[in-house]
């Protein structure tokens, strides 16, 4: 799954360690986001978009090719 993660906390100026506390996640995990090799609940996908002041599918989209 596509994110948007790293674009929205850099331009907030946060590290991932920022991120995480505010999420109540590891650095590790908003890494694994960011990078797309995790995809978050639901439950944390919501607390993100609360975060961002964002629609949950405006933060996550879905990869065409992945199979």
């Amino acid at each position: 799954m596509k994110n948007l993660l790293r674009v929205l906390r850099t331009e907030r100026g946060w590290s991932q360690l920022d991120l995480a506390e505010q999420l109540g996640v590891s650095r590790q995990t908003v890494n694994a986001l960011e990078t797309e090799r995790y995809d978050p609940s639901l439950p944390l996908a919501m607390r993100i978009a609360r975060l961002f002041e964002r629609p949950v599918e405006s933060l996550f989209f879905l990869d065409e090719d992945a199979t």
